[in-house]
């Protein structure tokens, strides 16, 4: 959870940033983080409620995690709402982008076949990867 909780604070420093410069594009970003928090929020609640058993423990905790990203969005404008311009988020945006392909390629793509391997994960990569193009023309 504490993983979590520190990978979403950037999320919403990033999201605050980018949606003062660009709301259109804010937008996006918070559909897209939205999307991706449910994942986030069942990995925590599945293992911390059969750990706990207690349900409204385990709903506190899914709360102040995703209640973090509010907590980087409010750091961000008190510290750094003023440096704010299209060049720092083009550049956050190229290093986050390259982050992410790694990952997504040296890290996550590889581990799937440690479970099973056919032809269905790369299927599945794709489609990841169709939706992804279609919900940008949508959006």
């Amino acid at each position: 959870m504490l993983a979590i909780i520190l990978h979403n604070i950037p999320e919403g420093i990033i999201t605050f940033m980018v949606t003062g410069i660009n709301l259109n594009l804010g937008i996006k970003l918070v559909i897209a983080i939205s999307l991706h928090n449910i994942p986030e929020g069942i990995s925590i609640a599945i293992p911390l409620f059969y750990a706990t058993k207690k349900k409204l423990k385990t709903f506190l905790m899914v709360l102040i995690s995703g209640l973090s990203e509010i907590l980087g969005a409010i750091l961000s404008y008190l510290f750094l709402s003023k440096f704010m311009n299209n060049f720092l988020i083009g550049n956050i945006f190229s290093l986050i982008a390259g982050i992410m392909i790694n990952i997504s390629l040296t890290e996550i793509l590889p581990e799937t076949f440690k479970y099973q391997e056919n032809k269905y994960l790369y299927l599945g990569f794709s489609l990841g990867v169709i939706i992804m193009i279609i919900s940008h023309f949508i959006l």
